[in-house]
């Protein structure tokens, strides 16, 4: 079992946390709100540190999951960050969805301490961090992903390396690509077959069965045929993310019309006071447009 330490404790590292004390790992966690590190540990045991630094001591593996580029490198670089509290050969997993630029900058300063650095971002959202079947995309090296794996399994159902320091984050990048043009086309079906008087629940029944099946009909179009957006992943959060995979494609090259048009539905979202709604809301969009 491995000493371990847990930096964020937002509605996926939450449950992440607990599925690492669950499998007898020895966990240590931090949020920048204490309260919430302090009523985890009143739950599930383990015990909480006021700050990174502190949390990072002594252990085998550091996990971070926060917010953002900037939350990244303040809570591994600032002045409390994990950095100061990480001993040669320790690996610090990140779960953030972030971009690759900042994995590659974290992987270079903390190689200089000796401290091996994976960026490993998430899918699935907070019913698969819940259940402990997350999917993992990684970028680098090999025997240190290696090493790591059996710890991560324990809140994933798929762990995978894709390739070097960076190739985590650009994979999720990809992710959130196609799920954005498939959340588009399942709001758009959906309003069709409201407008066609059709019964949404036979016919995604019937639809499911065949090419047009996706894990986001099958988990969302109940909810979004009742109008219901309160079931998961922000738009506010997925606006973050298409951002990155945009900057992204500037960079290399790409070309990503359909993500930028998807970007621009959920800016209008946010107007519609949905900032936080979940990322089907684009249905709440075309229905408002109708109107």
């Amino acid at each position: 079992m491995a000493k371990v330490a847990f930096i964020g404790l937002g509605v996926m590292g939450y449950p992440m946390a607990r599925h690492l004390l669950n499998k007898g790992h020895e966990v240590t966690v931090y949020n920048r709100t204490f309260a919430k590190a302090q009523t985890w540990v009143d739950t599930y045991g383990g015990r909480c540190c006021p700050t990174p630094k502190e949390a990072a001591e002594g252990q085998d593996i550091v996990f971070t999951c926060v917010g953002n580029d900037n939350d990244l490198r303040e809570v591994v670089l600032g002045s409390d960050g994990v950095i100061h509290g990480m001993e040669k050969g320790a690996v610090l997993v990140d779960h953030t969805t972030a971009s690759a630029d900042v994995a590659r900058e974290l992987h270079q300063v903390l190689a200089e301490k000796g401290v091996d650095f994976l960026d490993a971002p998430v899918s699935g959202g907070q019913a698969g961090a819940e259940n402990g079947v997350l999917t993992v995309m990684v970028g680098g090296d090999e025997a240190v992903f290696s090493r790591v794996k059996p710890v991560i399994e324990a809140f994933a159902r798929c762990a995978e390396r894709l390739g070097e320091v960076g190739a985590g984050q650009l994979t999720k990048m990809v992710n959130q690509i196609c799920i954005a043009g498939v959340v588009q086309g399942l709001a758009e079906a959906l309003q069709f077959a409201r407008k066609a008087g059709l019964d949404g629940e036979k016919v995604i029944e019937v639809i499911s069965k065949g090419a047009a099946q996706s894990w986001q009909m099958e988990n969302r179009y109940k909810t979004m045929w009742g109008q219901s957006y309160d079931f998961g992943f922000a738009v506010d959060w997925m606006r973050k993310d298409l951002g990155i995979a945009l900057e992204e494609a500037r960079r290399n090259g790409s070309h990503l019309p359909l993500t930028a048009l998807v970007d621009q539905f959920y800016s209008e979202v946010q107007g519609m006071g949905g900032n936080r709604w979940d990322t089907s809301s684009l249905l709440a969009r075309l229905e408002k447009s109708a109107k």
